[in-house]
């Protein structure tokens, strides 16, 4: 096994066991809260929502201190439409509910107001925008959407994106010549291999995750690149790899490795081609486009 793949399993078992990986960074990077508030957040008595139903995935808040856990709940109960649409959020309510300093609860509100979740208006205070309102790309909103009452639309969304997203992708990248970043996705398969031979789904999905964001730098497109944590986001909230890490065969790392072939031969119609037969062998995917017909 090589080194890279070594140091890629280690990482995402550590990830998995829910300890930070190497260089893993908080997402929401604010100051630490008094120790008086370190407790997990509780529950929003006062509202008709099992917090338990809304937080399907504990690992989403791993490392994010209060505030990321805030947002967390806040978000996933606004996307799921138990905070509808201009309903007025109250600080200092939410701050009591949930036991968090008023500091924790205007950093987390913030949050959410970037991402158009809510607004905050002087002397009308904080409400929750229509859907209309909100970025829709954003990987947060994309990973509660999937796991909320909308989850089979926003899947069919996301796949109709990668369908046109990735050829193109695939193609412009087998124009550009970046023999770095070809290496990269070389080592990505190779990694991809030992992990399917091992039965490391975790590994498998990592490695696949950086194969498609490799790829998407690869093409030479900032807008397109700036898109990226939409395959990120797809492949992390899809039910399972996309590509059939959970179901190991042949056929998908036989199309991952074929568009890494035709990348090295400047084959952009070839690119394109192993893509499309790459997201076809996912049935959510197939659900969505026809598979490529034979000529």
């Amino acid at each position: 096994m090589s080194t890279l793949a070594h140091t890629m399993m280690t990482a995402a078992r550590s990830a998995d066991s829910g300890l930070a990986g190497p260089g893993e960074l908080d997402r929401y990077p604010y100051a630490e809260a008094p120790a008086g508030e370190r407790a997990a957040l509780r529950s929003w008595e006062g509202s008709d929502v099992d917090l338990g139903r809304v937080s399907r995935r504990g690992s989403a808040s791993r490392g994010r201190g209060l505030h990321g856990q805030l947002v967390q709940q806040l978000g996933q109960m606004i996307v799921s439409g138990d905070l509808g649409a201009d309903r007025p959020l109250v600080p200092e309510e939410i701050g009591q509910r949930f036991e968090v300093s008023r500091t924790v609860v205007r950093e987390s509100l913030r949050v959410l107001e970037a991402k158009g979740l809510v607004s905050a208006r002087p002397n009308v205070g904080t409400r929750v925008r229509p859907v209309s309102d909100w970025n829709l790309l954003d990987p947060d909103i994309i990973e509660w959407r999937a796991f909320g009452p909308q989850r089979e639309d926003q899947r069919r969304e996301l796949g109709e994106l990668r369908w046109t997203i990735e050829p193109l992708a695939a193609r412009l990248a087998a124009g550009h010549g970046r023999e770095d970043i070809q290496q990269r996705l070389g080592d990505m398969v190779e990694i991809m291999g030992h992990a399917v031979g091992q039965g490391d789904a975790i590994t498998c999905s990592r490695a696949d995750a950086e194969f498609h964001s490799l790829l998407i730098q690869a093409a030479g497109n900032r807008m397109l690149e700036h898109l990226s944590g939409i395959v990120s986001a797809a492949l992390q909230v899809s039910g399972g790899p996309v590509t059939g890490c959970d179901r190991p065969g042949e056929a998908s790392l036989g199309h991952h490795a074929r568009i890494v072939e035709a990348l090295a031969a400047g084959d952009a119609a070839g690119a394109e081609a192993a893509m499309r037969q790459l997201l076809v062998v996912h049935p959510e995917v197939e659900r969505v486009v026809p598979a490529p017909r034979e000529h």
